[in-house]
């Protein structure tokens, strides 16, 4: 089941929606409405769904509806037509005691503006929400106290808004969303005030507090970069309807139409491929028990001159060079003795833009760790084929060029 779906999702302004709904479905278009009807089709019949703990960005111009369609999600707008189903129930059907308790429990909102009570403190903004269902103040405040932290807020419980920067004040719109602890956070521009460099602070922070929370999270942006950034998959909206949907690799790979083309023709691919798309896994293993013999008839066999040395749970221990392990085998050394540990090391998600930093300077090719484990090794090649080609390589039976792993 999806933590959020949405089918067919439709709102038309004006005096008789009903029936600007039945002319797009006979297949008028938004234009050809307005001119016969005066009324303004909103969306269009949108159809998505969201997988629970994925980041979905709905992005688009101006006027492209994705503002109205994210209030017909949360109902702060009535739908002209279609549904939206929260962990399998109707939201669009819900009366409006239902309506108000699922909000609480179950949706979060962070908007552009910030929207803090000046009044109150960080604190009192922060635990607003709890006050709101009844918490008692002791629990209400030690949790909103522990999400301030989490946001990197700590020592500013009892500053108020007008104290605190552009990026400070969101990050206590964060804080409030977490602190009701939803399961979806929905995004309206939620970084779109701020100014560039704060702009980017505040996406680091999210994409942190992801990884750590993992909530389902629906984003709306209009901000392209933005998108390919923070989204696992992206929604791109014109005249009001969905006209593709997929990864950040799929859209810039395959746009849907000349419209999604023109929107990322100009997309700098450094910053938007990371390193799990260009790795390699080496296709040779062994064990650390065959010493140094094993190792150099392993290299031998596929031409390299360094191997890449894990443990039994393929942890990473150093790199082993030929020349070392001839010295092992000759001097009857542990191999362990010999391992090169200063070796480049980048996360899966590290952009190919930092890649080619540490490429510059990387004597051997640049290994993939997450939690201390080896997923792949990155070589020069790999950044630019990837920067050229745009697209995945095979990553399970390719052998780099001086890239074989001893276990």
């Amino acid at each position: 089941m999806y933590k959020i779906e949405v089918n067919n999702l439709t709102k038309v302004f004006g005096s008789h929606p009903q029936q600007g709904l039945d002319r797009l479905k006979r297949g008028e278009q938004k234009d050809e409405i307005l001119q016969k009807t005066g009324m303004t089709v909103g969306v269009n019949q949108a159809t998505f769904s969201v997988e629970t703990g994925e980041v979905f960005v709905i992005m688009g111009l101006s006027g492209s509806g994705k503002s109205t369609l994210i209030r017909l999600v949360n109902r702060l707008i009535e739908p002209t037509g279609g549904e939206v189903l929260i962990d399998g129930e109707d939201f669009t059907k819900m009366d409006q005691k239902a309506l108000i308790e699922t909000r609480r429990k179950k949706l979060g909102m962070v908007f552009q503006n910030f929207g803090l009570l000046p009044h109150r403190t960080v604190l009192s903004n922060v635990a607003y929400g709890l006050e709101i269902q009844g918490v008692q103040k002791e629990k209400r405040e030690a949790k909103a106290l522990q999400t301030i932290k989490d946001v990197g807020l700590k020592g500013y419980e009892d500053s108020y808004p007008h104290e605190l920067s552009g990026g400070m004040q969101q990050r206590v719109g964060i804080a409030r969303a977490l602190a009701n602890d939803t399961d979806i956070l929905i995004m309206d521009e939620a970084f779109s005030a701020l100014d560039p460099i704060i702009r980017k602070e505040m996406q680091d922070e999210l994409m942190y507090l992801q990884r750590k929370l993992g909530k389902t999270i629906l984003f709306i942006t209009h901000d392209l970069d933005e998108a390919l950034k923070l989204g696992d998959r992206i929604a791109i909206m014109k005249d009001g309807q969905i006209v593709q949907i997929g990864t950040s690799e799929a859209i810039l790979e395959n746009p849907a139409n000349d419209y999604v083309s023109n929107f990322v023709k100009d997309v700098d691919r450094s910053k938007v491929l990371e390193a799990s798309h260009v790795m390699k896994r080496p296709e040779v293993l062994m064990t650390h028990r065959d010493g140094p013999r094993m190792a150099i008839r392993k290299m031998n066999e596929v031409g390299a001159s360094s191997i890449f040395v894990v443990d039994r749970e393929n942890n990473f221990k150093g790199l082993l060079t030929i020349d070392e392990a001839i010295k092992a085998y000759k001097e009857d050394i542990p191999l362990q003795e010999l391992l090169i540990k200063e070796i480049h090391t980048a996360a899966p998600n590290t952009p190919l833009s930092e890649l080619i930093e540490i490429a510059v300077e990387a004597r051997y090719p640049i290994t993939v760790i997450e939690g201390g484990k080896l997923l792949g090794i990155v070589s020069r090649a790999s950044i630019l084929s990837g920067l050229v080609l745009g697209k995945e390589k095979d990553k399970e039976n390719e052998v780099e060029e001086d890239e074989v792993v001893l276990v």
